[in-house]
């Protein structure tokens, strides 16, 4: 009924390009006689550094302030679903254990 189409490879076209990679020879040379040593440039650090200005300082904190602030309305608002939940089912519960006892008594 349903049956699945298996991809047919194309045909090949002959045409094989060569992968293999020669080896070369690394050959240092020495000079005669090493030239007197120059003044050396300090290097340029690795990393830049992070130069923290008031600005900066404010808006880190800033930022920092609203990130928690957004976090906890966020966890403060599922409580608060979890505790609603939690009244209803238990109202809901109440209710048909009042009726089935209600129930139980008229008979």
């Amino acid at each position: 009924m349903l049956r699945p189409k298996i991809p047919t490879m194309p045909t090949p076209t002959g045409i094989v390009t060569p992968t293999a990679v020669e080896p070369t020879a690394i050959i240092q040379h020495t000079p005669a006689q090493a030239p007197a040593p120059a003044a050396v440039a300090p290097a340029a650090p690795a990393r830049p550094t992070v130069q923290l200005t008031p600005g900066t300082v404010l808006a880190l904190i800033g930022g920092g302030t609203a990130v928690v602030l957004v976090v906890g309305a966020v966890l403060v608002s599922m409580l608060l679903a979890v505790a609603v939940t939690a009244a209803s089912v238990a109202v809901c519960a109440l209710v048909v254990r009042s009726l089935i006892t209600s129930e139980h008594k008229r008979r």
